[in-house]
């Protein structure tokens, strides 16, 4: 059989974005869209919130609604004081990726400058056989299958070869009807269909692998 292609999401699913860096970059993007949109703190949270909510992205709502510059957005909203000192991250991930059988993927909606800057902080860049971020996927984020179909086009892959490993149902569900295996890192109770293992770390994903 054909070993499997793993494509791994970054934030919360890798390091845990949480604690840190996702307060630091909703409020980039909030103060960005106050800036570049003139309204105030209330409605640009609501603009940010409600295209992340429609779209996946708040970039893809701003490109679409108000023709933002992606380049000029993403560089302006990942800016980061001390980006060492905000990523959490479990060492042992890396040894647990390198026990998984096949190539592995990044397939990230982050832009490649703060992707590349995570995994060399982290020391995970040497797992990886390649990393697609937002600009190669041609600003067409997840949940979009054509993101997807970009990746997949690009590195010549059958879907059905394919594990997701994500933090976000919605991206695994596109992932699912393309016909690949699905697994969602969350530590919540609900359950999908569009998922075929559950874990709640990246650490399980030996022991949980060959259910896939």
């Amino acid at each position: 059989m054909n070993k499997p292609v793993w494509l791994f999401d970054l934030d919360n699913t890798l390091h845990n974005a949480s604690p840190h860096i996702f307060p630091h970059i909703n409020r980039a993007m909030r103060e960005y869209i106050e800036r570049h949109l003139g309204v105030d703190e209330h409605e640009a949270s609501r603009i940010r919130q409600d295209y992340w909510a429609r779209y996946g992205a708040t970039l893809l709502g701003l490109m679409r609604h108000h023709r933002t510059d992606p380049d000029h957005f993403l560089q302006a909203t990942h800016q980061f004081p001390d980006l060492q000192r905000m990523v959490v991250f479990d060492k042992p991930l890396i040894h647990a990726l390198h026990r998984l059988p096949g190539r592995k993927i990044l397939f990230s909606n982050a832009p490649r400058h703060y992707a590349d800057a995570v995994l060399a902080i982290t020391g995970l860049r040497p797992c990886f056989d390649a990393v697609y971020a937002v600009e190669n996927l041609r600003y067409r984020p997840k949940p979009m299958r054509a993101g997807f179909l970009t990746l997949l086009r690009a590195e010549r892959l059958d879907p059905r070869h394919c594990i997701m490993v994500e933090d976000s149902l919605a991206n695994l569900v596109t992932a699912k009807k393309l016909r690949m295996k699905t697994v969602w890192v969350s530590a919540g109770l609900r359950q999908s269909p569009f998922v075929d293992v559950k874990i709640n770390s990246v650490l399980e994903l030996p022991q949980r692998c060959a259910r896939l």
